[in-house]
């Protein structure tokens, strides 16, 4: 048969040959040629067959000796949010409170018209306690209002002049679903938890509509750059301190400035009951544009264990190891959280839950459970991010209701806020049930990964290294030299539950046709096959190649949304 008529067209735009090929549809890399045209994958076969594709038009790709794997896909991030960041006060470049404080001085003396110091980035661990302070903010910024969000989204920094415009101060309670961190006489210390953060947020200018389509724009490209070519969004609504980013993206779908393939998880809005059910089904009706597709409902169900909001069956302890009265929140009632999912599946919707602790995680499960009962199965393809703690009698659950695990990687493994903000008030048995990713597999559940950025880094490759070493690399902790410090070698970092390991091939998997499922583009994304969309990424070198340890050293060389480059690295 003739070559040219068996692969569907007589000549390829693109050919990578010279390297190996991680297709999704086998356990490791096979030695092959892919050749892509009209923006896809025209064959995957021997070089001879796919250079006979060629002409003197084809843009030939030497991999040299590099892997091709199918584009990245991330199941829980928020761009717009990270974009807005990256353009603002970004804190997230530093580890140390003498650097957040001189980005954050840097930045005002910079922006002496803005009203107020935005921006974010902080991480819990740098603080005793989790907690920093106004005094600090104010020691830099005392003449002006300023909010930065933690990293985790959870919570906010703020000082005294911000306190004091909105008017909170010792007689404030604490909001339902929220704390005020607090001096020793009752006065705001500087740290504002989950649902408090809001009490200030509500005065704070928000991002202009042009500032978040170009933060969304600037967060596209750092995606490209990183290999992930499609996402969903895990928070599509309008937020303290930002727009409506279902506008955003509206906008950028209509002007083809969005080329990602993204699908939206509608916010529900859990100071509100099912009367919200029709207008989030109108935002889906109007919410389908170009390569944006509002077809998801994101349900927050608890907050996180850091500042012990993560809903648990048990109390968390305190510094003496003894337990407390708090077992987090349930940020819905269970019952209406019930009736809610029935509801949302029946519309079609897919439900994507933040459900961080074991006893959110039973809620959401619960939920499914009676949703699948009253519905019958279907296609929806509902997913559980976070998944912090999960308890053993739920693990096989997940398979059950049909419900995706959506890992965040990133996370476990032993670090500061780890070892010093969540296993101290955890317990050691609880602690062990922590990310339990390879239980979830074998229990037949679906793992789809994420990122959560600006939350953490949205690179998969150190979210691939970290859920197979179970160990944060060098690059991801920031320390270019992370195995020296000042006084000599440092300890080698234990593995966190290392028999929660995935593989490489697992974990690789995940983040390419594990997310792909679910944003519904399994059928055309996810894996290196003849017919489908040529989302492709070219890395430096075969991570199957290397130690486990060295995963994390692998680059992203070029990536290619349907068979067009949309990232070049300049080295």
């Amino acid at each position: 048969m003739d070559r040219n008529r068996q692969y569907g067209r007589q000549r390829a735009d693109t050919v990578f040959v010279g390297g190996q090929v991680f297709t999704g549809t086998h356990g490791t890399p096979v030695d092959a040629a892919v050749a892509v045209g009209a923006g896809r994958i025209l064959a995957v076969a021997d070089e001879s067959a796919v250079r006979s594709l060629a002409d003197a038009g084809t843009e030939v790709v030497d991999l040299a000796g590099g892997l091709l794997v199918p584009g990245f896909q991330d199941a829980h991030v928020h761009p717009v949010v990270a974009g807005v960041q990256m353009l603002g006060c970004d804190l997230s470049g530093e580890h140390s409170v003498d650097g957040y404080l001189a980005v954050v001085a840097a930045y005002a003396a910079a922006h002496p018209e803005a009203p107020w110091i935005r921006g974010g980035g902080w991480s819990m661990d740098v603080f005793p306690g989790g907690t920093p302070t106004r005094a600090m903010l104010d020691a830099v910024v005392p003449d002006r209002p300023v909010l930065l969000g933690n990293r985790d989204g959870h919570g906010a920094w703020v000082n005294t002049p911000a306190l004091r415009l909105a008017g909170v101060d010792a007689g404030t309670p604490d909001p339902v679903d929220g704390r005020i961190e607090r001096e020793p006489d009752g006065f705001p210390a500087g740290t504002l938890q989950e649902g408090a953060v809001d009490l200030v947020a509500r005065h704070v200018p928000i991002a202009t509509a042009d500032e978040a389509h170009a933060g969304l724009l600037a967060a596209q490209e750092h995606l490209f750059s990183l290999g992930v070519t499609s996402w969903q969004d895990a928070m599509i609504g309008a937020f303290p301190g930002n727009p409506d980013n279902y506008d955003v993206y509206l906008r950028a779908a209509r002007e083809g400035s969005l080329r990602a393939r993204v699908v939206g998880a509608l916010w529900w809005d859990r100071e509100r009951g099912l009367e919200q059910i029709p207008e989030i089904e109108e935002r889906r009706r109007t919410g389908r544009v170009g390569r944006f597709n509002a077809t998801s409902v994101k349900i927050m169900q608890d907050g996180i264990a850091e500042n012990f909001t993560a809903g648990m069956l048990e109390p968390y302890l305190d510094g003496c190891g003894c337990a407390t009265g708090n077992s987090g929140l349930s940020f819905i009632d269970p019952e209406l959280l019930t009736e809610a999912v029935r509801l949302l599946d029946r519309s079609g919707f897919q439900l994507h839950f933040h459900a961080l602790g074991d006893r959110a995680v039973r809620e959401v499960l619960d939920a499914l459970e009676a949703a699948r009962a009253a519905n019958g199965a279907n296609d929806n393809r509902h997913h559980l991010a976070h998944l912090q703690v999960v308890h053993p009698d739920d693990i096989a659950r997940f398979a059950r209701v049909g419900a995706a695990a959506n890992i965040q990687a990133l996370w476990a493994a032993h670090e500061p806020q780890m070892d010093e903000l969540t296993i101290p008030f955890l317990g050691p048995e609880r602690a062990a049930l922590q990310y339990p990713f390879a239980d979830l597999r074998r229990a037949g559940a679906r793992l789809v990964a994420g990122s959560d950025w600006s939350v953490s880094s949205p690179n998969p490759l150190w979210g691939i290294h970290v859920a197979v070493n179970r160990t944060v690399p060098d690059e991801a902790a920031g320390t270019p030299d992370a195995a020296h410090g000042p006084d000599g070698p440092r300890e080698p970092v234990a593995p966190f539950f290392p028999e929660q390991a995935l593989t490489l091939s697992q974990a690789l998997t995940a983040y390419t046709a594990g997310s792909a499922w679910a944003n519904h583009l399994d059928g055309v994304t996810g894996t290196v096959e003849e017919g489908k969309y040529a989302d492709l990424v070219v890395l430096d070198r075969n991570p199957f190649e290397l130690p486990p340890g060295e995963i994390a050293g692998t680059r992203v060389r070029r990536t290619y949304l349907d068979g067009e480059q949309v990232f070049a690295a300049k080295d």
